[in-house]
């Protein structure tokens, strides 16, 4: 496993705790308050990155959820140095909620068009 992984699993756990007291605030609140480190990596870290928590997704022993998800991707690229935040949105018809991760207006950790697909109600 690689070092990577293993920081991306560990944030994976760190916010499943959250997430299993319903503390969803507090998850807002603990990506607000990541901050970017004062040094950007190379241009390749959003990939390696977002492959990394992908991978440690599949390791985790349980279903891992979209905010558990993105809450972790966004402080792990906050660590290395991206402006990354986290949107939250919301679809009327069914209703549903959705978390991912932008960095510059560019989705990184899902499907490029979720801001067609939901209204974003927060960004973090």
């Amino acid at each position: 496993m690689s070092l990577l992984m293993f920081r991306a699993y560990c944030k994976l756990l760190c916010f499943d705790l959250y997430v299993g007291r319903g503390d969803f605030a507090a998850i807002r609140t603990k990506v607000r308050n990541c901050p970017v480190s004062g040094t950007r990596e190379p241009h390749d870290t959003v990939e390696q990155i977002c492959a990394a928590v992908d991978r440690a997704c599949i390791w985790y022993w349980k279903e891992v959820l979209c905010l558990q998800r993105s809450a972790a991707t966004a402080c792990l690229l906050r660590h290395f140095g991206v402006p990354a935040q986290m949107m939250i949105g919301t679809q009327q018809m069914p209703f549903k909620a959705h978390a991912w991760v932008e960095v510059d207006g560019r989705v990184v950790n899902d499907r490029p068009y979720m801001r067609e697909m939901y209204a974003v109600l927060d960004g973090c």
